[in-house]
C-alpha cells in the first residue's frame, strides 16, 4: 500500500514543474509572430501574451490527459494539452501540444475565423532569473519564481495588488512547485506553493491560499489544529474530491503516517483520523 501511495505522489508532484514561459513562433501574413505560453498543472490557469504587446489573451482548458503508462516503466509521463483561446469571451483559436518532463512536442494553433491550423515552433531562449512564472486565475495575475525567489504578487482585476513572500527551499538543488486545485471543495480553483521538507527532503510543505468569490480575493489558508494529527504540516496534501476530504503524509521514522481532514460548515479544517503505513521492502 506504501508502495502505491509513494506512486501516486511522485505521478503528481514529480510532472508538473517546468520552466515558464514557454516561446512559440509562427508565420502568418507572411509575418513571423511570437508568442509565451503561460499554464499551470493540468494546464489550468493558462494565457499567451504576443510579443510587443501587453494585453493577455485566456486560454480554457478543453481537455487534459495525462499518460503514465503507455510509454512503459522508467518512461516519463506525457501531457497532453489543449486549450480554447477566449477573445473578449468568444473563442478565436485552439492550441495543442504534448509535454514531457520539459520537452515540448507538436504545438500548433488552428485560427477558427477561417479554420487555418499553424504549426508553431519552440523558440529556445535562456532562462531570466528576474523572469516570473505567471498563472491567469479568476481574473487574477499571479506571479512567482519556481527556482530564484519567494515572492509572490497577485494583480486583481480592478487594480488591487497583494505582495506575499512564499517559503523557499534551503537547498541550491531544490525548486519550489506550484499547483492549482479546488482544495476547499467550493468549486473555485485555489493556489498551492510547496517546497521539500527541511529534513530529509522526502516529502513536500504546503502554502495554500484560497479563492474567496465573495471578495474575489485570494487568502491565505489557515492551518488546522494539529493535537490529534500524525503530521503536525500540511505536507503532501492529495485532494479526494469523491468524499470532499484531504490527505495529508509525511514520514517519522521507518514509518510513513496520514491523516485525513474534512472542512466544517465554517470553512474550518477539522481532523478525522491517522494511519501509520510501514515501508515496504523490496523483494
Amino acid at each position: 500500500m506504501r508502495k502505491l501511495f509513494l506512486l501516486f505522489v511522485i505521478a503528481i508532484f514529480g510532472t508538473f514543474l517546468h520552466a515558464q514561459p514557454i516561446t512559440l513562433k509562427y508565420v502568418a501574413a507572411m509575418k513571423e509572430l511570437r508568442l509565451k505560453l503561460y499554464y499551470g498543472n493540468g494546464g489550468k490557469g493558462a494565457f499567451i501574451q504576443y510579443e510587443g504587446k501587453k494585453e493577455i489573451i485566456p486560454l480554457k482548458v478543453k481537455s487534459y490527459k495525462l499518460d503514465t503508462i503507455s510509454q512503459g516503466p522508467g518512461q516519463p509521463a506525457h501531457h497532453y494539452f489543449v486549450w480554447d483561446e477566449m477573445v473578449n469571451g468568444k473563442l478565436s483559436g485552439t492550441y495543442k501540444m504534448m509535454q514531457m518532463k520539459n520537452v515540448i512536442v507538436d504545438p500548433s494553433y488552428i485560427r477558427i475565423r477561417d479554420f487555418t491550423h499553424f504549426n508553431l515552433d519552440l523558440v529556445e531562449e535562456e532562462g531570466d532569473p528576474d523572469g516570473d512564472d505567471k498563472y491567469l486565475l479568476h481574473g487574477a495575475i499571479i506571479s512567482f519564481n519556481h527556482f530564484y525567489n519567494n515572492r509572490l504578487l497577485i494583480e486583481y482585476p480592478d487594480g488591487e495588488k497583494m505582495n506575499a513572500e512564499l517559503p523557499f527551499p534551503d537547498s541550491p538543488n531544490a525548486a519550489q512547485q506550484s499547483f492549482i486545485e479546488d482544495y476547499n471543495f467550493d468549486g473555485y480553483d485555489d493556489l498551492a506553493f510547496t517546497i521539500p521538507d527541511g529534513g530529509m527532503g522526502v516529502y513536500n510543505m504546503f502554502t495554500i491560499y484560497l479563492y474567496n468569490p465573495k471578495k474575489k480575493r485570494f487568502e491565505k489558508f489557515k492551518e488546522p489544529d494539529y493535537s490529534k494529527s500524525s503530521c503536525s504540516c500540511l505536507c503532501d496534501v492529495l485532494v479526494n474530491k469523491e468524499k470532499k476530504l484531504l490527505q495529508t503524509g509525511c514520514r517519522g521514522g521507518a514509518s510513513w503516517h496520514q491523516d485525513l481532514y474534512r472542512f466544517d460548515k465554517n470553512g474550518a479544517l477539522k481532523w478525522l483520523d491517522s494511519r501509520e503505513l510501514q515501508e515496504e521492502t523490496e523483494e
